[in-house]
């Protein structure tokens, strides 16, 4: 019994030890995650606020979809069509995505009737900032890295906070509430547990389900998935940290293009079709006996399915996603938050005739799960109910790592690192083991990570320690 007693104080130190050099690598950045994931499940509303001047606007008077567009391309000579988003409501300006000459880009807003209101760079949209914060910590590929690894510890740390925080024959008390009045250590000790208890599960869905778009996991994930033939149709996602399915997450700029150069566009070569029925106002690209569809033809067949908003109508030849190579048909596509609502359909660009229509039942199992843990992540899958549990589970992410920092200083030895001691015997890890194995091998960098700790543990934190140990018995 004794043994047995001191080989589960040797395992919970030995835990606890982890725990905190986890808590150490990711306070800061579960704290910048949280306020920035807080922020971007209100994307819709910070969207419609950025957009509130083109709301509401007046019907009467009212032009074609290709009025529309010749007025936008009037306004940016050279610049070439991409995308028109429907309207979300009667009176909100058409939303015209160009590309400017030297490959910048322009979302400009239309008017009921056809008058160019302004414009915008994508890039500068609040949720696009925070975004790029949130995945990339601004860096590129680096800092999808750095969160990676952040995330990768957020679970250790759950994981083991978990155990930690097991009751062990405690009443209710500190373990499912916290003692609110009993102040000093204990209150953060109780704070810092029960809050990390009952975010545990949402935390982990939110940092399972980010993994996809992260670089390295993101990654080997597409590359597993391609080798075992699980693969269906396109992916609605992309790596590194860039927006997924966003309405500008066409917006890596470089690979858009370089879709763009290759489009299947025969003779047309680029998207101008759109463009050039619009500048014309005749189909000016018969073939024979007939005209390409005018762009007005296709937003009303895309008024007519009544899909979710944003809805894009994209021209033969313009940028798919992600930089794919553009299709040599019209293509009209629900780009919802909710992802399971998204639907794409393609329409010969000479007869209008529907060619393919695909939705999430049409997509890969694996992509459907991954559709509605994406949109659960980003607080869409149930509209304001999902953004309120978001925000509540951001807020205890924050709560966690800030009180984990009060006790670590209430109980910091001066001038010393203060790391919970190893354990007097070798603790017998059993089932941790295999559960870290499962870890590190779904989670690459967390097991670069945990090498790179555990050798600077050795090597200079626990020598560190010695040394202090040494000095002071000297003195």
């Amino acid at each position: 019994m004794r043994n047995d007693n001191a080989q589960a104080t040797a395992l919970y130190r030995l835990l606890w030890r982890w725990h905190f050099y986890a808590g150490l690598l990711v306070i800061p950045l579960m704290v910048l995650l949280a306020s920035t994931g807080a922020v971007y499940l209100f994307k819709p509303q910070l969207d419609q606020w950025q957009e509130r001047e083109y709301r509401a606007l007046p019907v009467a008077g009212e032009v074609s979809p290709d009025a529309q567009l010749q007025a936008a391309l009037a306004a940016y000579p050279g610049a070439t069509f991409h995308s028109y988003r429907l309207p979300e409501a009667p009176g909100d300006a058409a939303m015209i995505h160009l590309a400017l000459p030297g490959r910048a880009m322009r979302d400009v807003f239309v008017s009921p009737q056809g008058k160019v209101l302004g414009s915008r760079d994508p890039e500068t949209l609040i949720s696009e900032v925070v975004q790029k914060l949130h995945g990339q910590l601004l860096l590129g590929h680096p800092g999808s890295w750095v969160v990676e690894i952040a995330a990768s510890w957020a679970i250790v740390l759950i994981l083991s906070g978990l155990y930690l925080w097991w009751p062990r024959g405690r009443g209710l008390a500190g373990v499912l509430y916290p003692r609110l009045g009993s102040g000093g250590r204990l209150f953060w000790r109780d704070l810092h547990a029960v809050g990390g208890f009952w975010v545990s599960a949402l935390a982990l869905v939110l940092l399972f389900t980010g993994l996809p778009w992260a670089h390295a996991w993101g990654s080997a994930f597409k590359a597993v998935r391609a080798e075992l033939g699980w693969v269906k149709g396109a992916e609605d996602w992309t790596i590194g940290g860039t927006p997924v399915g966003d309405p500008h997450a066409e917006h890596d700029h470089a690979a858009m293009m370089a879709g763009m150069d290759h489009a299947a566009m025969g003779h047309t070569g680029m998207a101008h079709i759109g463009a050039d029925h619009a500048a014309m106002g005749h189909g000016g690209m018969g073939h024979g006996a007939m005209a390409p569809v005018r762009l007005s033809e296709m937003v009303a067949k895309a008024r007519g399915e009544r899909l979710a908003f944003p809805v894009l109508v994209t021209p033969p030849g313009g940028p798919a996603r992600f930089g794919r190579k553009g299709s040599a048909s019209w293509t009209v596509r629900s780009d919802s938050a909710n992802r399971p609502l998204r639907v794409t359909i393609t329409y010969d660009a000479m007869t209008g005739r529907e060619l393919a229509r695909e939705g999430q039942a049409d997509k890969h199992v694996i992509d459907r799960v991954l559709a509605y843990g994406i949109a659960w992540h980003e607080g869409q899958l149930l509209g304001w109910i999902n953004q309120l549990i978001g925000l509540l589970t951001a807020v205890i992410l924050v709560v966690l790592p800030v009180s984990g920092f009060v006790m670590w200083r209430r109980r910091k030895p001066q001038g010393q690192l203060g790391a919970p001691p190893l354990p007097p015997v070798k603790a017998r890890i059993g089932v941790i083991a295999a559960v870290l194995g499962v870890l590190m091998v779904l989670l690459p960098l967390l097991t670069l990570s945990l090498l790179a700790m555990i050798l600077i543990d050795a090597l200079i934190v626990s020598r560190i320690a010695r040394l202090s140990r040494w000095l002071g018995t000297a003195q």
